[in-house]
């Protein structure tokens, strides 16, 4: 089988994703096996309810966050596409920014709750998602020269993320473009590495958990 970001995902115990708001208190580990599930659900919501096929042009107007990376590898998975702008569907946070044709929301809330009713012209992620299969069939996968972003003038196909050096160590990341993200997965994933996301930190917060973490402080930059 070709490799592409639709198949690089490995269900193993250890985390793939892990995501900490200071603020909160939150924090949730996504191992490959929890994140393989969340992605299958997500890509079985978007092909059975939204009609989802590759090519389709999907904007996740999330900041960084855990939901943020099962959004994208979720349109991976059924060779959909990552853009900021002319979607089908538009997935929007709290705010309920969103314009696309089918609006999607998020509330963000601790363990991907729901919002306290669902806001008018949106599907809530919450409410629909967990529902679909936990298994999906891919009727028509990507190919490694699908196009897998578009994103501030930027393309990449599923073969140019995968193309670059994998991640294979730990790495805190603060909040960052779904663009470096993006990368940010598919190097993860093609590496075996792993990604420790923290939202609303200082620097002692970042080092504290890197160390709890055992993992390394990400490069500033890119």
């Amino acid at each position: 089988m070709t490799t592409t970001l639709a198949t690089v995902l490995r269900p193993s115990p250890t985390p793939v994703v892990t995501y900490y708001d200071v603020a909160t208190g939150e924090r949730v580990e996504l191992s490959g096996v929890t994140l393989a599930n969340w992605v299958a659900k997500v890509a079985n919501f978007l092909v059975d309810e939204l009609d989802a096929e590759r090519g389709t042009r999907i904007r996740i107007g999330l900041p960084s966050h855990w939901l943020r990376y099962v959004w994208i590898l979720g349109a991976w998975r059924v060779g959909a596409v990552v853009v900021d702008d002319a979607a089908d569907i538009g997935l929007a946070g709290p705010d309920l920014e969103a314009t696309e044709p089918v609006r999607l929301a998020a509330s963000l809330r601790p363990l991907g709750g729901r919002f306290p009713a669902e806001p008018d012209g949106f599907l809530d992620v919450a409410i629909h998602v967990p529902s679909s299969p936990d298994v999906f069939i891919d009727l028509d996968p990507p190919a490694p020269d699908d196009l897998a972003l578009e994103l501030g003038g930027r393309t990449a196909t599923h073969a140019d993320l995968l193309s670059g050096p994998g991640l294979a160590d730990r790495i805190v990341r603060e909040p960052q473009p779904v663009a470096d993200d993006a990368a940010d997965l598919a190097a993860a994933l093609a590496g075996g590495g792993s990604l420790v996301m923290v939202a609303g930190a200082g620097p002692d917060d970042l080092a504290r958990i890197a160390a709890q973490e055992h993992a390394r402080l990400g490069e500033e930059g890119r």
